[in-house]
């Protein structure tokens, strides 16, 4: 009766956690993509995880076989070969230069000529008139109403004119 119940018991556990398991996708595994080994042309990073050729062909064997031997054997090609199927390219075409900055002054004038045009479009159709009070004939009258008024006369606008002569003080 007690092996039948403990039989029981495990069987629903083990029943339990396949389907839990089965359930939740974590049957099989895999290893996140950013934990694999990559291979990477970074001048900051000399050796890189893998090589970058991974799948040699008949050629490329027989030149790893040959380089077991004496370096003095092979030729300035061979080992130019042997360098890249290591590595991608070297230093010197990693520090090259790129027309990168090319795309960057295009795409920054291209925002501006857009910028540009919108101010534009925006100006015309947007935009309303200028107002009526912001004309010199208005401006003008707002003075002298102000200085018939005589606004602030000791330290304002209005101190600074002469009544008398009917013009500003020198």
């Amino acid at each position: 009766m007690l092996a039948a119940r403990a039989f029981s018991l495990i069987g629903k556990r083990v029943l339990s956690t396949t389907v839990c398991v089965r359930a939740h996708g974590h049957e099989v595994t895999k290893a996140p993509q950013y934990t694999q080994p990559i291979y990477e042309d970074y001048p900051l990073i000399p050796l890189p995880d893998i090589p970058f050729v991974q799948d040699l062909t008949p050629e490329q064997k027989a030149l790893k076989e040959k380089e077991k031997g004496s370096w003095t054997a092979l030729t300035p090609a061979e080992k130019i070969a042997l360098y890249h199927i290591k590595f991608d390219r070297t230093f010197a075409e990693m520090h090259k230069p790129s027309n990168e900055w090319k795309t960057s002054v295009g795409l920054a004038g291209f925002m501006v000529g857009i910028g540009a045009l919108f101010f534009i479009w925006e100006v015309l159709f947007v935009l309303k008139p200028v107002p009526h009070t912001l004309s010199e004939d208005w401006k003008a009258m707002e003075l002298r109403k102000m200085l018939d008024m005589k606004s602030d006369p000791i330290t304002g606008l209005c101190s600074k004119w002469d009544y008398e002569k009917n013009e500003w003080k020198k």
